[in-house]
């Protein structure tokens, strides 16, 4: 499918392009949108990210992921709004589940695929999707949004992980809200791992500082960043990560060429923690750094050691985190192992727009049941959780 390249003018006196790759707009002006001065920083929405992973053929075609990022530009063509945007022939990479969806709408006689997606391509992490300055703008991207879903004759457009206010203008505007859930390490103002640890109740205070203590019994760990980084190291990492991906999922979604790309533009946001034993390194975990948040993305290991995917993932996470002032760490997708190593189970957002309102009516009401349920677990888990009864709420 190749949706057209410009729809025209829209209100607010915009001009609206949908375009096919972040080389059609320049570095600055997508960061200014992406990153504005003051906010948060989050380095999966910047440029550098985003056209590495269609420089490196990650995304493209043939790939499943078609990027068509719409622009929207003033009267003077000054950019001031933009939305990530891809056309989707499938559901893979997404970590927002719709494939029960697609099967039952294609079961009715319907056409799911193609879709549209905004979202993080590989990347379950929280952050702004709806790129502009106001909330006025934002409503218009929206808008014209879900406009082009119904001139392109796709099945709708679903925005993965929106943060904050945004989530409340996408449900305003008409897409249907879903909730899942994260786990999450909260930075309560801690000096020390041991600060955090003496929040714990006793009983797993002693099991972590135990299972640290094996983890790390003939292993030296490392953490390292910028000009720390050498091919070497990305050498071990991927194939960590290949590993990874070929036991887990079938196929690793990234090529070496991304990371050789994220080191050039992003090795200052990379921190990657590495195990070594007897020499040689046996273990890699990748994480991005935000200025408020630790993302922890992917890890792999070469040889199997007790724990050490919780030490690498979680522990040192936190330990970077507490050293670095980051307020949270993000660990990814799925993981209620990660309760009991003090991660907080969290909700996450997606907004779904649904062409077809017969489809779209069946959706919302299962979404009904789905986020009351969803919350349930939740407080379930809260009340099951491994700090101490008497902290301050």
């Amino acid at each position: 499918m190749a949706p057209p390249a410009d729809d025209g003018d829209h209100p607010m006196a915009l001009t609206v392009q949908a375009v096919g790759s972040l080389d059609e707009v320049a570095r600055e002006d997508w960061d200014r949108l992406a990153n504005p001065q003051g906010a948060e920083y989050d380095p999966f929405i910047s440029w550098d990210f985003l056209q590495a992973l269609e420089q490196s053929g990650c995304i493209g075609e043939g790939t499943g992921w078609l990027p068509r990022h719409l622009i929207a530009r003033d009267a003077r063509g000054d950019l001031v709004g933009s939305v990530p945007l891809y056309v989707k022939s499938h559901s893979m990479g997404e970590y927002v589940f719709d494939q029960a969806w697609a099967d039952a709408y294609e079961r009715a006689g319907g056409r799911y695929y193609p879709k549209l997606l905004t979202a993080v391509p590989f990347s379950p992490v929280t952050g702004r999707r709806i790129l502009a300055a106001s909330a006025d703008l934002r409503h218009a991207l929206i808008q014209a949004t879900c406009d082009m879903a119904r001139r392109w004759g796709v099945s709708g457009w679903h925005v993965n992980f929106p943060a904050g206010e945004q989530r409340s203008e996408l449900a305003t505007a008409g897409l249907l809200p879903r909730i899942d859930r994260q786990y999450v390490w909260r930075n309560r103002s801690y000096n020390s791992y041991d600060d955090f640890l003496a929040d714990l109740s006793s009983r797993k205070r002693k099991a972590l500082r135990k299972e640290r203590t094996a983890a790390q019994s003939g292993i030296t760990i490392e953490h390292l960043s910028g000009e720390e980084l050498r091919p070497e190291h990305w050498d071990v990492f991927y194939a960590c990560y290949q590993e990874t991906g070929s036991r887990k999922w079938g196929f690793p979604y990234l090529n070496r060429t991304f990371f050789d790309l994220l080191h050039q533009r992003m090795a200052d946001r990379v921190l990657l923690v590495m195990a070594k034993k007897d020499g040689r390194y046996i273990a890699a975990a990748l994480n991005l750094v935000g200025s408020h948040a630790l993302y922890g993305r992917y890890w792999g290991k070469l040889e199997d050691h007790p724990f050490l995917h919780f030490e690498l993932c979680y522990h040192q996470a936190i330990d970077a985190a507490i050293a670095r002032g980051l307020h949270r760490v993000e660990a990814g997708a799925q993981g209620e192992h990660k309760l009991a190593r003090g991660y907080e189970p969290t909700e996450v957002h997606s907004a779904h727009f649904i062409e077809n309102e017969g489809f779209g009516q069946a959706v919302g009401q299962y979404l009904e049941q789905e986020r009351a349920a969803v919350r349930a677990d939740i407080r379930a888990q809260d009340a099951d959780s491994p700090f101490r009864k008497d902290l301050p709420v």
